[in-house]
């Protein structure tokens, strides 16, 4: 039988018993030993670090990468952050580097580009391109409209009438071919897949009011997404600064960023 002293009066007591056999001191049992809880394993994440997660169809979420070096470049076949079987991702596409105490994403000279989908209102330069749904788009000041010009020998060309516009937006095909171009001749074009402006009806990734573009009277041009399902992505023109909570698409990809 196994013993233990008393802590009273050192007397040898049995391990089961609750009072000492000789000074009658109350001896409190030790707790049963239990199994060891197992603890989780995962990678650690330092903080201030970020990661960026797939986002799939209905917006499940698809494999995550941790940002836990100085750069991460994504392509199809070049860094650490590969999706071989996209066609629209070139060999280096991207780059997720610190700068600053900040993340940020570079445009590594890709075919197709970085876009990020915007918060807020903001203005489009020259030929800036934006994604709504399926659809890469283009808005442009409308140059002024001289008239009708006569050729070096004063005859004049016979076509349609050309309204005055304030602006155009421009739809850009695959291989870089122009689609759609329409001329607005008020200050705002309202895009959607129904009761727009412009509307895409058959695509499914559009919202019925998705966003709306405005000119100023300066001619400053301003891109507003009106709480699509989806959003609106602008593409960047070499790098920008990341927060939290953002998202890039590059090829195919959709991209969620979370900073610990």
């Amino acid at each position: 039988m196994s013993v233990r002293p008393c802590p009273n009066c050192g007397a040898d007591i049995p391990v089961d018993n609750r009072f000492c056999g000789s000074c009658g001191a109350k001896i409190d049992l030790p707790a049963p030993a239990g199994p060891a809880k197992t603890m989780f394993f995962g990678a650690t994440q330092p903080a201030g670090k970020a990661k960026l997660t797939v986002i799939k169809g209905e917006g499940m979420d698809g494999v995550t990468y941790l940002l836990n070096a100085t750069e991460h470049v994504a392509g199809r076949t070049e860094g650490a952050i590969m999706f071989h079987d996209d066609p629209l991702l070139s060999p280096r596409h991207a780059n997720f580097t610190y700068r600053d105490g900040r993340l940020h994403v570079i445009d590594e000279g890709s075919v197709n580009g970085v876009f990020i989908r915007i918060k807020a209102s903001v203005i489009l330069g020259p030929g800036a391109l934006f994604l709504i749904g399926e659809q890469l788009l283009q808005v442009e000041p409308s140059p002024p409209d001289l008239g009708p010009q006569p050729d070096a020998e004063g005859t004049y060309f016979y076509a349609s009438p050309k309204r005055p516009s304030k602006m155009k937006l421009i739809q850009r095909l695959r291989g870089g071919e122009i689609g759609m171009i329409y001329r607005s001749r008020s200050d705002t074009i309202s895009i959607g897949r129904e009761g727009n402006d412009v509307n895409f009806l058959d695509d499914p990734f559009i919202s019925g009011r998705h966003a709306q573009i405005a000119i100023s009277p300066e001619g400053q041009v301003t891109l507003t997404d009106l709480g699509s399902k989806n959003g609106t992505f602008v593409r960047i023109n070499d790098e920008i600064a990341l927060d939290h909570g953002d998202h890039v698409f590059v090829g195919q990809q959709l991209l969620r960023v979370e900073i610990t």
